[in-house]
Formats: C-alpha cells, sequence, structure tokens
C-alpha cells in the first residue's frame, strides 16, 4: 500500500527535479552565450552570414504570414462587429491587434519554424560530424564562434523582421477593408494612426527582440547538446522548434502584462 503512494510521489519528485535542472541548464548556457557577446574575440563574418540567415532570408515568410494575417483578422472584426453595428472599429481593432500581439507572435513562431530548427539542425550535424570538437582543437570556442553570432543577430534583426511584419499586416488589413469592405482609403490610415500610441510600437520591438534572443537561443542549445547520429539531429531538431515556440508564446504573455496590466 506505502509504494503505490510514494511511487507517484517519487516519480512527481523526480520530474520536477529533471525539469529544474534543465531550466538551469539553459539558463547558464543563455548567460554563457551573452558573456561571449560582448567580449572580444568578435567573429564579424560568422556575424554577417547570421544577420543574411535569420533576417533577410526570412523577410519573404514573414511578409506573406503578416499579410494573410492583417487581411483575415480585418475580415473576422467587421463580421464580428457588424453584429453590434460597430463595423468602423476595423481600422482601430486591426492596427492595436497586429501591432501588439499578431505581429510580434506570428514572427516569432516563424522564427522558430525557419532559423530555430535551422540552427539547430546545422549545430547537431556539424557535433555529430566532430566538427565542433575540431573547432575546440583549433583553440576556437564553439560557443564564441557558433552561439554568439547567432544570438545577436536574432536580437539585433527580428525587431526589424516585426517592424515589417507590423506595417504590411496593417496594409493586409486596409486592403481588405478598402477592396472589400467599403472603407474609405484615406480614412482607414488615419483612424489606424491617431489610435497607435508609442507604447504600442515599442512593446511590439521589444516582444521582437525578446522572441529573436529566444528562437536562436532554442536552436543553439539544442544543437550543442544533440546526440550522436541521425536521431539525434532529428530529435534536437523537434525538441528546439517545441521549445522555442512555448517559450515564446510564454515570454509574449509576461511582456504583455508588463506592458499593459496597468
Amino acid at each position: 500500500m506505502s509504494a503505490l503512494i510514494t511511487r507517484p510521489l517519487a516519480l512527481l519528485g523526480a520530474t520536477v527535479l529533471a525539469a529544474l535542472a534543465t531550466v538551469g541548464r539553459v539558463t547558464r548556457f543563455a548567460l554563457d552565450a551573452f558573456r561571449h557577446i560582448i567580449t572580444p574575440p568578435f567573429y564579424g563574418r560568422e556575424f554577417w552570414h547570421a544577420l543574411v540567415h535569420v533576417g533577410y532570408l526570412s523577410l519573404p515568410v514573414v511578409g506573406l504570414t503578416a499579410i494573410f494575417t492583417g487581411g483575415a483578422l480585418a475580415l473576422q472584426i467587421y463580421a464580428g462587429g457588424s453584429r453590434f453595428s460597430a463595423e468602423q472599429v476595423v481600422p482601430q481593432i486591426v492596427a492595436l491587434g497586429v501591432v501588439r500581439e499578431l505581429g510580434p507572435v506570428m514572427v516569432g513562431l516563424m522564427m522558430a519554424a525557419r532559423v530555430t530548427s535551422s540552427i539547430a539542425a546545422e549545430i547537431a550535424t556539424m557535433k555529430v560530424t566532430e566538427q565542433i570538437d575540431a573547432l575546440v582543437t583549433l583553440s576556437t570556442d564553439p560557443m564564441k564562434y557558433l552561439t554568439a553570432p547567432r544570438v545577436f543577430a536574432g536580437l539585433v534583426t527580428v525587431p526589424v523582421l516585426v517592424a515589417v511584419g507590423d506595417t504590411i499586416g496593417v496594409f493586409g488589413g486596409w486592403f481588405v477593408s478598402t477592396q472589400s469592405l467599403g472603407f474609405n482609403p484615406a480614412t482607414y490610415l488615419q483612424n489606424t494612426v491617431d489610435f497607435l500610441e508609442p507604447p504600442d510600437v515599442i512593446s511590439s520591438l521589444v516582444k521582437g527582440a525578446a522572441f529573436g534572443v529566444i528562437a536562436t537561443l532554442m536552436g543553439c542549445y539544442f544543437g550543442m547538446h544533440s546526440g550522436r547520429g541521425a536521431q539525434g539531429v532529428g530529435r534536437a531538431t523537434k525538441s528546439s522548434v517545441v521549445a522555442a515556440a512555448v517559450l515564446i508564446l510564454a515570454a509574449n504573455f509576461v511582456l504583455t502584462q508588463a506592458f499593459f496590466s496597468t
């Protein structure tokens, strides 16, 4: 009888301890990455390659995601507002929804799908093929050479991607509203500009920076800690995307609470 009681408790305790140990390892990895970002030597070529991969090459998927999201949001708000004779709030709610929430979150999740998986697979493959061991043999710190440039690139470029995504998302709502819902183009834009406030834009960019760090950091962490063989690479890639997506959504809640709780 006592075993039936203690075994589930022991399993629960082991699960909690394993989760706390993982949190500790990720935290130490993040602190180590930021330490390498601000201390020399700096690998400018790797940073430039990361900027192109994380930022420039992500523009098409960010643009397509944002424009369809903004257009769908306008249709949904118009359909819902028509039940209460409040169709005219479409410009304000689209702008607020895209800039505060949907823009940063959608960009963050796209980063998790595209960038995190790519980084994790690349670094895990380097580990499997012993390229990381070769870097150590050449007296090159893998954290300095592989992780720091990618995390810094995410910190710098994702806020820019969020700004682009917000703009395109608002444009998507404007296009659908003016072409399908009968809104005046100039009035729609004026309502959008008048309704948005600086804290809305600032919160969006801060979220972008946080999501960029999370996306790149998870890719680097799981790539560095991948198992051997093809299964290890696949498991690291899958785990990195799941962890990045969950952490991005959790960070979004925390940052929204911090900016707009009062």
